[in-house]
């Protein structure tokens, strides 16, 4: 599965960004496959797994901030590997055609 999800601290400062890269890194060490942009992080895994990560980086963020605001989209496709990089190939593919 692919799990997209945003973790923001509210309460703190205007700048939250040294909060959420403690949340990054609590993905990048779970040894998952993932990719973060400006706006998400994506992991790929299994439910179990992708869940207890994404609750892990919630609980590093709900330390340092009184309120924590979560959103998260899934993509549960069993039997499907690599997802995280053949969904992206696929368009680009698409618009290499036209």
């Amino acid at each position: 599965m692919l799990v997209a999800f945003s973790v923001t601290p509210i309460g703190v400062s205007e700048s939250v960004g040294d909060i959420v890269a403690d949340a990054v890194r609590v993905v990048r060490d779970s040894g998952l496959p993932n990719r973060t942009d400006a706006m998400f992080t994506t992991i790929e895994g299994e439910w179990d797994e992708v869940m207890a990560v994404v609750k892990q980086a919630v609980d590093v963020v709900a330390a340092q901030a009184p309120r924590v605001s979560l959103s998260l989209k899934a993509d549960i496709r069993p039997g499907v590997v690599d997802a995280l990089h053949e969904k992206v190939a696929h368009v680009e593919r698409r618009l290499a055609e036209q």
